[in-house]
């Protein structure tokens, strides 16, 4: 499945009693259409649960407002609510993501910067002009 959304709030990682993690966060789906008969435009927001257990340093880009392209294996988890009553989220097990912005900016880490200038100090331009 693949799906592209905006987080509802920042991603929270969680470590496992195996030392693995986790990093979890929320998505909302935004969609529209327009009636035939009456013209009237009816906006339809789809919530879903997701997991991604490939790198936990993505947290740190995975913050509210940020739009993500998401792909991975769609999923349905039913329970039972406080009150008894039956309820339902979708879930997304993501494989792969791709930042496209959010509302502000991110940060450079410094470390990354040192890292970049560490790598691109010994180079030489050979270009011809």
């Amino acid at each position: 499945m693949e799906m592209t959304a905006r987080l509802t709030g920042d991603a929270k990682t969680s470590t496992l009693q195996s030392g693995k993690q986790v990093v979890n966060f929320n998505v909302a789906i935004n969609d529209s259409y327009k009636s035939k008969t009456s013209g009237e435009v009816t906006k339809i927001v789809t919530y879903v649960q997701c997991d991604y257990w490939v790198n936990p340093g993505v947290a740190q880009f995975l913050t509210k407002g940020t739009l993500v392209e998401l792909q991975g294996r769609i999923g349905v988890n039913a329970y039972t609510g406080k009150e008894g009553e039956p309820k339902a989220a979708l879930t997304l097990h993501v494989n792969t993501i791709k930042l496209h912005g959010g509302k502000t900016p991110q940060p450079v880490s410094v470390s990354a910067e040192k890292i970049l200038v560490a790598e691109n100090a010994g180079a030489t331009d050979d270009l011809p002009f």
